[in-house]
């Protein structure tokens, strides 16, 4: 039977390494649709979990995981499931072998592909004939034919070749956490494959569990178009970030601007001031082509005139909070500054990137005592502080208490009535409160 004839009958073996924010909900869904699915991380915790129906992924609660888990003891090899482990020689069972391992930038911004090499070598250590390899992992373009490739190639005795003997693609990841109107299942796939016959493999699988798939010619197309979805959202929220810094200066209400623009039914998109970016993708991806373009001695100066942009936000609330505490003669150093929200998205409990990280650190530097509060998150453990949630009860008098409220992530459970009313001093980086502050004093929200 070969591979096509394998997906079709859902006889495929798919293999999921990385079982993060991209590859859990993906390995469930191949093992909802009736595939059976080895999912792999070095991370053994995160394995046992998994194997014991225990979901770390909003996107994926614990009652759907236990639904499709099987146990590896009462496996008899082809029951379809999903089943975690650490070991990688469990990559010799498997048709096709999805890679979504982190993409993460070095402390000098450059990319870190180190997961990318560490992935593709071990299952080129295991690649045998028909055996499908998809990146899903965010890069640059060029990587799955420059990084990948070469190791399929290299490291397999039998000299398999790509597109007669196995099949290589890239298809870039779309996951939005906590979105419900689009999904991995509703959300179109672009796919592109090393040949036409890759390509052809790769759709085939996704579209045995997506509604659709979008085939461009190569591996190099779909990177870039992962890319360009990503620069596009992070140039014009950068944009937005500097006319609402342009709009403070002038006096002007920026939200009110935006909210004008926004009636003309063609020709404006709207995009919304904010802390900063967060997430995984917008903060990183478009830092991945410029690293590209810097090498072919082109520089990508778009893309680093809104990294210079977007990096400076949280400086510049703190600013705000600063100048606030300032004319109610309080320095900031002494005083009490309450954080709302510090995921870097409202209603999800992912912190990765998040702007709040950095507004703590840099309040706590200026001698703020800064305590928070998240419905998502129970404490925050970075490299430069340690701090604990207060618990729902403790939020009112801690409003009334604190010189400053700071509000960073806009979590629909919050009663922003009942928030501004009690507070002293509010800085909105997020609008949350919109007119409702009324005569008391708010700093940045209105961006007056």
């Amino acid at each position: 039977m070969d591979l096509l004839e394998k997906i079709q009958n859902r006889k495929a073996v798919v293999a999921v390494i990385g079982l993060g924010y991209v590859g859990l909900p993906l390995a469930t869904v191949f093992a909802q649709a009736g595939f059976k699915v080895i999912g792999l991380d070095v991370d053994q915790r995160k394995v046992d979990a998994v194997n014991l129906g225990q979901s770390h992924i909003d996107d994926v609660p614990s009652a759907v995981l236990e639904r499709v888990t099987i146990s590896r003891d009462n496996d008899n090899g082809t029951a379809p499931g999903l089943f975690a482990t650490s070991n990688y020689d469990a990559l010799a069972d498997a048709d096709a072998a999805i890679i979504c391992v982190p993409t993460p930038l070095s402390k000098t911004r450059d990319p870190d592909l180190s997961y990318i090499i560490a992935a593709a070598d071990d299952i080129a250590g295991r690649l045998h004939r028909g055996m499908l390899v998809v990146l899903e992992s965010t890069t640059y373009p060029g990587a799955t034919e420059e990084l990948v490739l070469p190791r399929m190639q290299d490291a397999n005795p039998q000299r398999l070749e790509v597109g007669t003997d196995f099949f290589l693609a890239f298809s870039p990841e779309r996951i939005d956490p906590g979105r419900t109107d689009y999904t991995i299942l509703t959300t179109p796939k672009v796919v592109g494959g090393m040949t036409a016959r890759c390509g052809e493999m790769a759709a085939a699988l996704y579209g045995s569990v997506i509604e659709k798939v979008v085939p461009v010619s190569s591996p190099g197309a779909a990177e870039m178009v992962k890319l360009l979805e990503n620069t596009f959202r992070a140039t014009n929220i950068a944009l937005v970030n500097e006319i609402a810094i342009m709009c403070d200066k002038l006096g002007i209400d920026v939200w009110e601007v935006i909210a004008g623009a926004e009636t003309k039914p063609f020709g404006f998109m709207p995009f919304y001031p904010g802390p900063g970016l967060g997430g995984h993708c917008l903060p990183v991806d478009p830092q991945y082509l410029a690293w590209k373009l810097k090498n072919l001695n082109y520089n990508a100066r778009f893309i680093q005139l809104a990294d210079e942009v977007n990096m400076a936000m949280p400086d510049y609330w703190v600013t705000k909070a600063q100048d606030a505490l300032n004319a109610a003669q309080k320095p900031i150093n002494g005083s009490s500054v309450l954080v709302l929200g510090v995921t870097y998205k409202p209603d999800t409990a992912d912190i990765r990137e998040s702007p709040a990280l950095d507004i703590i650190e840099l309040l706590l530097e200026k001698g703020g005592r800064v305590t928070f509060h998240d419905p998502y998150v129970r404490e925050l453990d970075t490299e430069a502080y340690r701090l604990t949630s207060l618990q729902d009860d403790d939020l009112g008098p801690a409003l009334e208490a604190s010189d400053c409220v700071m509000v960073v992530t806009n979590h629909a459970g919050y009663d922003w009535s009942d928030i501004s009313s009690k507070s002293r001093l509010v800085i909105d980086t997020r609008n949350a409160l919109g007119g409702l502050a009324g005569e008391r004093e708010t700093a940045g929200g209105s961006l007056r």
